[in-house]
């Protein structure tokens, strides 16, 4: 494991200025003089290339790190880099272990995130010392829980889809009896593109077929339509948008936009919605591997329960200390 360290050796010294500046010289200095901000510790963790900031906050309710300062912390080139900052929190109820919020590289704050509760259970056990084990975490979604594996994998209980528009939420119609919205037209980008709607905790928008056609994913142009559907009216809270192309009933290979966060390599929400959306249109079975760009995820939709269970990697990529301004 690397550390990042941060050298003060460009600092002047104040005495040594002191010693070499004439007093109208020296308040100038002293005003021009490097303050040094507040610093957090963090340890950054990735899942299939999905890349956050992980802050030990256990010990206060209140996140460490502001939403500005996560923008700052997420960006790649003056920054640390990251998809997001998630913090581990006290947990909100007796029956949890802790909980977790986020703040994503543009600010926004998700209901939830299954890559990165993927990263926050490994971190978690990493930082106690923990041998493998399962965990109860409050998310703004609702209670999540990931279990911790000997093979370093991560296996989480996402809960139930979520159907009704309301909560989605879209302001789209259901159009099937049993009030989902399975297949709608929508019009983005000069084109007709069929949507399904999904869910887990945050909103996804599940993309087939564009005019009357499957696709392949590596022929979506993602950087130039999918802040389009990211802020289609019809989403009042922003959405998701995956392109989904079917290889066979059990594997898929998807691209996403995430919101908040753009062209991301993976989505852990993202890919259980897509085994949910193509089971609802008849394309897929319940068990899955979807292949995103920064490798594979397992999906089990369970018919027993309704319960979605996601299992994937979580990796330590350094850890260190940050200022904060």
């Amino acid at each position: 494991m690397t550390s990042l360290a941060i050298s003060h050796a460009c600092v002047p010294s104040v005495n040594a200025t002191r010693l070499s500046l004439k007093p109208t010289a020296r308040k100038a200095a002293l005003r021009m003089a490097p303050r040094m901000a507040a610093s957090v510790k963090f340890t950054k963790y990735q899942g299939l290339g999905n890349d956050f900031i992980l802050v030990d906050n256990r010990d206060n309710a209140t996140p460490k790190v502001t939403a500005e300062q996560a923008i700052k912390l997420c960006d790649r080139n003056f920054g640390i880099g990251g998809d997001g900052v998630i913090f581990a929190l006290p947990a909100l109820e007796g029956t949890s272990d802790y909980s977790m919020r986020i703040f994503n590289s543009d600010g926004s704050e998700p209901e939830m995130c299954g890559n990165g509760i993927r990263c926050l259970a490994r971190f978690v056990a990493d930082i106690d010392g923990k041998p493998p084990a399962s965990y109860k975490v409050d998310t703004m979604a609702g209670l999540i829980q990931p279990a911790v594996r000997a093979d370093g994998y991560v296996a989480v209980d996402m809960g139930f889809p979520i159907f009704e528009p309301a909560k989605i939420p879209t302001t789209l119609q259901a159009n099937t009896p049993d009030g989902k919205v399975v297949k709608a037209e929508i019009q983005v980008a000069g084109s007709t593109w069929t949507a399904t709607l999904v869910s887990m905790g945050n909103p996804h928008n599940m993309i087939f077929s564009k005019d009357g056609q499957d696709f392949k994913v590596a022929d979506i142009p993602l950087a130039e339509i999918g802040s389009l559907f990211e802020n289609l009216p019809i989403f009042p809270a922003r959405t998701n948008t995956e392109f989904v192309e079917v290889v066979n009933r059990g594997y898929v290979k998807m691209r996403v936009w995430e919101r908040g966060a753009g062209i991301t390599l993976a989505c852990g929400t993202g890919a259980c919605a897509t085994v949910v959306a193509g089971v609802l249109e008849g394309r897929l079975d319940r068990e899955c591997v979807v292949e995103l760009p920064g490798g594979p995820l397992e999906i089990h939709w369970r018919e027993s329960d309704n319960k979605i269970i996601m299992t994937g990697p979580a990796e330590l990529v350094f850890s260190g200390e940050a200022f904060l301004q």
